[in-house]
């Protein structure tokens, strides 16, 4: 660099960061590859006599006082806040009732051709080794149980909850549940027959067609709906598909009904039998995740957007040529910048304390996101790391990547219902690595490794950081005991193998480019297999993958992810936006000498391996992009950790 250009270039990264790095790294590697989800549930034995299925029945409904009848039902089952997200955006009873039968969310000839719901139909409850009777009426299920047969008693629905209907629609519903337990000799007799109630939908509207079409209802009407299973008493419900404790999915009660006849079904179903957890309040935790589900869409952004404003304060410092020469102030600019995304773990891992208890969730939720971010400020700007410009940046970076690691690794017992982690209401996915924070991880790793470089110049250290770095992040992202991610796989070992290359002088060809594919694909498809082994009731996405090879549908699995990233890039306009600039942004930062960018250049003439993190970045982000069914995702949150980072570690501007 030439004396006239004055530039001050940041000064490396003190080696007590390293430390902290490595250690970091060595928690997650050595990491129990066995952690479970749920405390050893079990499933019950005894077969399924009665469905109880009704509709917009939440655990806010319940209590002694005023449904006497469903909580004499509750105390003597196992609980659980239950998923009933269909095609559309409400769930309806038609839909439920057919969820019921045929195992899969929506109405079959109404479901888009990427849903993957076979149709026609099938009805699998004709696989059962029992007839089935249907009714309305309480007073002839005994006659029905003593044939037999399993019985369906269709029993009233509640409007939505702003309808002024509704309370009597309640007392009728539990009038209707009275009824029925009293028939066969009351809620405490001894030989009640193992009964499931379930509200299988969101709604049971007038005109179902409408709201399937437009989800036009009251917005308190899309949450977690009730289920009990008096097999399980006092237990918390689980599954296979949920993973999590007081949490199942509708999917999950032909499952159990079918397990409980020791039946199979007729092709592959998404749902797992009903499981239970020893829990000392089930039903309180069902309310727990019920409310934190319906509160944390509202309060997400004042709480996150609030700390993340931060971030935009810093980054406007540091990027204005006129306030960046200012040092002290450019100093508070990249301080700002560092760790503003701290809030992102720590929204992550939210559920640690029950915000949505207090009187104002949100403030509750806001407080929780500033004290955590706070903590880990103090750790990222007070250590001896805070000398060098990639000092903090580097150990928040760091940050980042192991807490969302580590959340998984041990279970994803913080992030449901969290502002950045699983949304039961959503059902997309409850444990494991979402797409979203794959994207955080991966970037937040590859950043950290930079400015690790910066103080690392031997390439055979460089190599081994870059090995031992993605061997965590692969291990955590793939192992179905922790991420249970099959996407990330085929993207982490691609990057990181990349980079290992790129920083070990060895010169590029593209059999490397060619074997670090396979290896990626190897890798995924081999933990998948071994996942496959396991019993069903165990497995992850990555076994299900699997069962769908086997099954002949790897071509319709392959064409159903393409057509939702292209549908989610296409469907929402800010997304396709971000997708373009993203596009954008990876060209220009692998030229920015023709762009003329001329701190970004100055960055790569003092540290030549900065352009070679970000070639691994681009290359990871859009494979990432490519395999994963909401890659829009996964691309916008890569590309909001760099934004903040990257440009708080730039040299100064120019002076003069």
């Amino acid at each position: 660099m030439s004396a006239s250009s004055a530039r001050s270039v940041p000064r490396s990264l003190p080696r007590s960061l390293g430390t902290v790095l490595l250690a970091i790294l060595a928690a997650l590697t050595l990491l129990p590859m066995a952690s479970s989800r749920a405390d050893g549930p079990a499933e019950a034995d005894a077969p399924v006599r009665l469905v109880i299925a009704t509709a917009g029945l939440t655990w806010d409904d319940i209590d002694a006082e005023s449904t006497p009848a469903l909580q004499c039902l509750a105390d003597r089952s196992g609980l659980g806040a239950m998923n009933t997200t269909s095609t559309t955006v409400v769930s309806t009873k038609r839909q439920g009732l057919e969820t019921l039968r045929t195992g899969y969310r929506g109405l079959a000839e109404e479901a888009p051709r990427t849903s993957g719901i076979p149709t026609p139909p099938t009805d699998q409850w004709e696989q059962l080794p029992v007839a089935v009777a249907e009714t309305d009426y309480p007073s002839e299920v005994p006659e029905a149980l003593d044939d037999g047969d399993l019985v369906e008693l269709v029993a009233p629905s509640l409007p939505d909850h702003d309808d002024p209907a509704r309370e009597e629609a309640l007392t009728e519903l539990d009038g209707t549940v009275a009824a029925t337990l009293e028939e066969l000799g009351g809620c405490e007799a001894a030989d009640l027959p193992r009964t499931l109630l379930v509200s299988v939908a969101a709604t049971d509207p007038e005109d179902p067609e409408a709201v399937e079409r437009t989800g036009a209802v009251a917005s308190r009407t899309v949450g977690l709906q009730v289920a009990m299973d008096t097999a399980l008493p006092g237990q918390a419900l689980t599954s296979g598909a949920t993973k999590q404790n007081g949490v199942v999915m509708v999917t999950d009660v032909l499952a159990t009904i079918l397990s409980s006849h020791d039946a199979s079904a007729a092709g592959l179903i998404p749902g797992q039998p009903f499981r239970g957890v020893e829990d000392a309040d089930a039903q309180q935790l069902a309310w727990d995740r019920s409310e934190a589900g319906r509160l944390v869409d509202a309060a997400t952004v004042p709480a996150l957007g609030s700390w993340l404003a931060l971030g935009v304060v810093g980054l406007v410092i540091v990027l204005v040529p006129s306030l960046a020469r200012r040092p002290r102030l450019a100093a508070v600019g990249r301080s700002l910048a560092a760790i503003a995304p701290l809030a992102l773990p720590v929204g992550l891992c939210a559920s640690l304390v029950p915000w949505w208890r207090a009187e104002s969730p949100t403030l509750a939720l806001t407080g929780v996101v500033w004290g955590g971010s706070a903590l880990l400020s103090a750790l990222v700007l007070a250590g001896p790391w805070r000398r060098s410009r990639f000092g903090p940046v580097g150990l928040s970076s760091a940050l980042i990547a192991g807490i969302v690691l580590l959340e998984s690794a041990t279970g994803s017992r913080l992030q449901l219902s969290s502002p950045l982690g699983a949304q039961p209401i959503s059902g997309g996915r409850f444990y494991g690595l979402s797409n979203h924070l794959f994207g955080l991880v991966l970037a937040a790793a590859l950043m950290a490794l930079l400015c690790l470089f910066t103080v690392v110049h031997a390439q055979r250290a460089r190599v081994l950081w870059t090995v031992g770095a993605g061997l965590a992040v692969a291990g955590v992202c793939i192992a179905p005991s922790m991420g249970a991610d099959f996407g990330s796989g085929l993207a982490t070992i691609p990057a990181f193998g990349l980079l290992a290359l790129l920083v070990s002088g060895i010169r590029l060809r593209v059999w490397h480019v060619l074997a670090l594919g396979a290896g990626g694909a190897a890798a995924v498809l081999g933990v998948s297999f071994l996942d496959w082994l396991r019993p069903p009731e165990d497995r992850t996405h990555l076994g299900r993958f699997i069962d769908e090879l086997l099954s002949g549908e790897l071509v319709a699995v392959i064409v159903r992810k393409l057509a939702q990233n292209i549908q989610m890039a296409t469907g929402y306009w800010a997304l396709a936006l971000l997708l373009v600039l993203a596009v954008l942004a990876s060209i220009a930062i692998l030229m920015p000498r023709r762009l003329r960018w001329r701190r970004l250049v100055a960055l790569d003439e003092a540290h030549p391996v900065a352009q070679r993190v970000r070639v691994a970045l681009v290359v990871g982000a859009w494979v990432g992009y490519a395999v994963n069914d909401t890659g829009p995702v996964l691309v916008a949150a890569m590309l909001g950790i760099w934004l903040a980072h990257l440009p708080a570690i730039l040299p100064d501007p120019e002076r003069g």
